[in-house]
């Protein structure tokens, strides 16, 4: 295929390339494409792109896709290979629900700041589908969804700058993060003895600051007992399909954690437990060597330990505040943190991507932080009498 470049104004390029023989008349067809706000090398860059997408029979004109069909295609062609089943859904439903009904008949070359913008102003006063506002925290999602769609736009060469880059989304409050005190954890730990469900997942989420879904994808042959370590390698996932075992989200997911002496002996009273039911139950046993699962070693589903959990801290009698399971994760790093363990250790533990993540998250944890760095200045640079 042929194609050059031709400048066109102060900082634009025009795109000529040959598109192919029409395949009815066999006459000759040539695509003019105007490339604003762009240098010559990149305009050369998306000129090649275009002539390998038509070379391969994957050319489409950016002018010709309307914003609802771009989305359906990022849904399928990235984000149902680069997300869990589970957040796949969640963007599928928002994109069918709420972003292509809004935007989805605009052009996706014409898509505008101020028509993402408006859009957001309005979901936010009537943007429930049976009447009403959504929060600040849902519109922000809807954000993060579409500049992350659009990103991936602009890599395709389909949009040469990503219009949510001006837009202002709305500014969400920060989630309330609850967490167990060491007394309150005790108590925790007392209240769900002898639960056969529950008893390891809240053991192993207050000693090991473990996700759900980690403690659910836990087997056998990842603990060592005798070096009292576990190796993280899989999570258990829930979607429409049902459950299944994926691996860690991100590579610092994927991480060995030392095991605290509590939950070694938890780990050991579990598995002398599971041995007497396999031995029970004989062939009707499914040995999928779990270490969190059901009596029959089936896989343990997530809403059971979710519900049950629910249901043990919403007791009155427990006296515990009502929070969720993944706050039990908070509590291991909140009594890390507040007992002087480096912030470094505590985001390996956790499986952060960056000690940044950690440090933003529990940094009213630790009080004081500011104030002994300035002491410590005033030691090593102090002047002399």
């Amino acid at each position: 295929m042929k194609g050059y470049i031709k400048k066109r104004g102060k900082d634009s390029w025009t795109l000529i390339f040959d598109l192919g023989p029409d395949p009815k008349t066999g006459r000759r067809r040539q695509r003019w494409e105007t490339i604003p706000d762009c240098g010559k090398r990149e305009a050369q860059r998306i000129l090649n792109s275009r002539l390998t997408n038509v070379e391969e029979g994957n050319y489409v004109a950016p002018s010709d896709i309307l914003v609802e069909e771009f989305l359906s295609r990022w849904l399928e062609a990235w984000a149902k290979q680069h997300t869990s089943p589970r957040t796949f859904e969640r963007y599928e439903e928002i994109v069918k629900k709420h972003l292509s009904p809004a935007l989805g008949k605009v052009e996706l070359v014409k898509l505008s700041a101020l028509e993402i913008q408006a859009y957001y102003s309005k979901a936010r006063q009537t943007g429930r589908r049976k009447g009403g506002s959504l929060s600040p925290r849902t519109v922000l999602h809807h954000h993060r969804i579409l500049r992350q769609a659009l990103s991936r736009a602009v890599k395709w060469d389909l949009l040469t700058r990503n219009p949510t880059d001006k837009v202002e989304p709305p500014k969400a409050p920060r989630l309330e993060m609850r967490a167990l005190n060491e007394k309150q954890s005790l108590a925790l730990l007392a209240l769900v003895e002898g639960n056969r469900t529950l008893a390891l997942p809240v053991t192993l989420a207050l000693t090991t600051g473990l996700r759900r879904g980690e403690i659910l994808g836990l087997k056998w042959s990842d603990i060592n007992l005798e070096t009292a370590t576990m190796s993280i390698c899989r999570t258990l996932d829930e979607s429409k399909a049902g459950l299944e075992f994926r691996e860690p989200k991100t590579e610092r997911s994927r991480r060995a954690v030392a095991l605290p002496a509590v939950a070694v002996q938890a780990l050991r009273k579990h598995r002398a437990e599971q041995a007497r039911l396999r031995l029970k139950l004989g062939a009707r046993y499914n040995a999928g060597d779990l270490v969190c699962c059901r009596i029959d070693g089936r896989p343990l589903h997530p809403r059971t330990v979710t519900h049950q959990f629910i249901d043990v801290i919403c007791d009155p009698k427990s006296k515990l505040p009502r929070m969720r399971f993944h706050d039990l994760r908070h509590t291991h790093a909140t009594i890390l943190l507040a007992r002087g363990v480096h912030p470094k250790i505590v985001s390996e533990r956790l499986g952060h991507s960056t000690v940044g993540i950690t440090l933003d998250t529990y940094s009213h944890v630790l009080p004081g932080m500011q104030e002994k760095a300035a002491a410590e200045i005033d030691a090593a640079l102090a002047l002399p009498g």
